[in-house]
């Protein structure tokens, strides 16, 4: 299937690791050119040789570091990497995780962190991004949320709120730029096998003194698919959102987590 994302330009948060790492790859299989967008030039820089590796072109993989919750940083590096690559044509927002911190134990900073961490690193870029694709006439956004913004978690009640004010963005932002031409859509992952949670396996492992694959299996076993999500399957999800493929699609809310969320 021809998703109409040759020699795009996909500019992608968080870029470096994980579920973003993932999307890149997909979006290069498509034939698209990249651009990844991190606070750490090392990860970056380890993205680019993975992906070089794999049989990506350099040519066609572009590296900006930024702190994204400083607005006047994401600025500077939507700048750069439309001075450097050219407009872009899709805004991918996977950067910036909030830290659990039982309810309890929260103070207003933490809020304020949960804040800075999830959404602000979202709306930095995507505010200057969607003003240029609207410009144009023409784009797509896809936030990589997070079910904790529909679902309550006690020990996850800043970062969850991020993420439902990510999710009200996500709607709000698709009716206002639909005129212009923009889509902006969200995806919501489960729990999904990045080396974030590889961590909390180990840990998890450690404490029970059970192996990592034991860890793992019992993870899985918890999933109604009977796994959890490999990161390649939540980018397959953004690649077709993002692509002409989905080109009615705006506003949508997608939750992929193998239908462990029972709700409507």
């Amino acid at each position: 299937m021809d998703l109409d994302l040759h020699q795009k330009h996909i500019l992608i948060t968080g870029g470096s690791k994980g579920i973003g790492l993932a999307c890149a790859k997909a979006f290069l299989s498509e034939g698209a050119c990249v651009t990844l967008i991190s606070r750490s030039q090392i990860n970056l820089d380890q993205a680019r040789e993975t992906l070089v590796q794999e049989g990506f072109q350099a040519a066609r993989i572009h590296l900006c570091a930024a702190d994204l919750t400083q607005a006047a940083n994401a600025a500077k590096a939507l700048e750069h990497a439309c001075s450097t690559v050219g407009e872009v044509d899709v805004l991918v927002n996977s950067a910036g995780a909030a830290s659990r911190i039982p309810a309890f134990e929260l103070t207003p900073e933490d809020w304020q962190d949960a804040m800075n961490a999830k959404f602000f690193s979202y709306i930095n870029i995507a505010n200057p991004a969607l003003k240029r694709m609207a410009q144009r006439g023409h784009g797509s956004l896809v936030n990589i949320v997070g079910i904790g913004g529909k679902v309550a978690s006690a020990v996850h009640v800043a970062g969850g709120a991020a993420n439902a004010a990510l999710l009200l963005a996500t709607a709000g932002l698709a009716a206002a730029y639909g005129p212009k031409g923009v889509r902006v859509n969200a995806v919501n992952p489960g729990r999904t096998l990045t080396d974030r949670m590889q961590g909390l396996l180990e840990a998890e492992a450690a404490q029970n003194q059970i192996s990592l694959e034991e860890a793992t299996r019992r993870a899985g076993a918890k999933m109604p698919l009977g796994r959890v999500a490999q990161p390649s399957e939540i980018a397959n999800a953004v690649v077709f959102l993002a692509s002409g493929k989905a080109s009615y699609i705006s506003g949508a809310i997608l939750t992929v987590d193998g239908a462990l969320t029972a709700i409507i």
